[in-house]
């Protein structure tokens, strides 16, 4: 947590108005940390894709790296076969000059021969060297086909993380079987499901109302409880953290201020704990919520 808003926590406290710094008070949701905690579903899924997203750019720089360097290589090859080419082609000429000039006396001469084995010689080297460099080509470089179907692959990637991140968004789309229930009945059968520990249907059921934007702080606090009692605190956090943001002087503000603080002393995060521990006390000290925060209080 940056030093600003922690400094917002405590002035909040210091003069009995914490209700309205609590969001802000939490560690939880930091995207830019290494490990983040208590993420919402929404924080979640921006994560995911942008560690996606990141692992395409850098696929995509490390092959454009790739690229250059073959570039570059090859410019120096075409160099080298230029040279041998050069070299060839003035072999060519020293040996049609002498083979004209040539008579037939000169060639039975040491001389001649010397002259015919240097050429032939220098031949042989030109054709070794050009050998040794298609060899290098085919074993170090890529061919046209196996390029095209690298920038394939990076496109089919593309369109990968494209349908992903469009599946996302439909999920939230789909027609429920709920959406034929009333709202209120929706809500009245998801407390059923709370007070009987069917937490599973419980979180499905307050989440549909979520997305009809039907009581939603006291939905996000409902689904934190029942991750809390799952021992599923970070994600506890995260709700209790958007309900809090929602409606600040609701009833549950103690509970859930006391819940929020054990979470966070159970994830690691013991100075956040300490000051929420002593805010719910300040606060709402004849609560029983400060009673049982008293306890944790250094």
């Amino acid at each position: 947590m940056n030093k600003k808003i922690l400094a917002a926590f405590f002035v909040a406290i210091t003069s009995l108005h914490l209700v309205a710094a609590e969001p802000s008070a939490f560690g939880a949701g930091n995207l830019d940390n290494p490990t983040p905690y208590g993420l919402t579903s929404s924080e979640k899924t921006v994560l995911q894709n942008k560690n996606n997203l990141k692992k395409v750019v850098v696929k995509s720089n490390n092959q454009a790296n790739e690229v250059d360097s073959l570039r570059e290589r090859i410019d120096g090859l075409q160099s080298i076969i230029e040279s041998l080419s050069r070299k060839s082609h003035e072999n060519k000429k020293m040996l049609s000059s002498l083979l004209d000039k040539t008579s037939e006396e000169l060639k039975n001469s040491d001389e001649s021969e010397k002259r015919l084995g240097e050429i032939s010689d220098v031949n042989t080297q030109a054709v070794d060297e050009l050998k040794k460099v298609v060899d290098t080509i085919n074993l170090n470089y890529v061919s046209k086909d196996e390029f095209n179907k690298l920038v394939n692959s990076v496109n089919k990637f593309k369109d990968l993380v494209a349908k992903e991140l469009k599946g996302n968004t439909k999920k939230h789309k789909n027609v429920s079987s709920l959406d034929s229930m009333k709202n209120f009945d929706v809500a009245t059968q998801a407390k059923v499901f709370y007070d009987k520990k069917y937490y599973t249907k419980g979180i499905e059921y307050y989440s549909h109302l979520i997305l009809k934007n039907y009581k939603p702080a006291n939905a996000h606090f409902m689904i934190g409880q029942m991750n809390f009692k799952r021992k599923k605190y970070a994600d506890a956090i995260s709700f209790y953290k958007k309900s809090a943001a929602l409606y600040s002087s609701a009833s549950y503000m103690p509970e859930l201020m006391l819940n929020t603080a054990i979470s966070m002393n159970k994830t690691g995060d013991k100075k956040n704990a300490q000051a929420f521990f002593k805010g719910i006390v300040k606060k709402y000290p004849d609560s029983s919520a400060a009673n049982s925060a008293r306890k944790y209080i250094k």
